[in-house]
């Protein structure tokens, strides 16, 4: 048996809002099966992004975050806190890669770091 990743979901307060703010951070189409409930994003590569409405997420880190690449990572983490992102902090292991974590409208960790080289 093969199991693929079909959709990554956030509980949030506000669907709408939230899918609508990961479209313009990483593109895709905003479908809404259940306008105020249920939303999806759908992107032409990679997983569909999910989020559903909650009456109280959960506080506290999360124990699952997207871990995004950029070419530029200054640039993306400007554009992103542009768009009501928070910086939230910067992490290393050694010269070799780092990577900027930060929190979108609703307070979700995500990650950017500059895209690897294929080997």
């Amino acid at each position: 048996m093969t199991l693929s990743v079909e959709m990554i979901t956030f509980d949030c307060t506000d669907p709408d809002a939230l899918a609508q703010w990961w479209a313009g951070a990483v593109g895709g189409d905003v479908t809404a099966f259940a306008p105020g409930e249920f939303v999806a994003l759908v992107r032409p590569n990679g997983p569909r992004l999910g989020f559903q409405r909650v009456e109280d997420p959960t506080p506290g880190k999360n124990r699952v975050h997207l871990d995004l690449a950029a070419a530029d990572v200054e640039a993306e983490v400007g554009r992103l806190v542009s768009l009501g992102a928070s910086e939230t902090g910067r992490h290393s292991f050694g010269p070799e890669f780092s990577w900027v974590v930060l929190a979108d409208p609703e307070g979700n960790a995500f990650c950017i770091a500059a895209e690897q080289a294929s080997t």
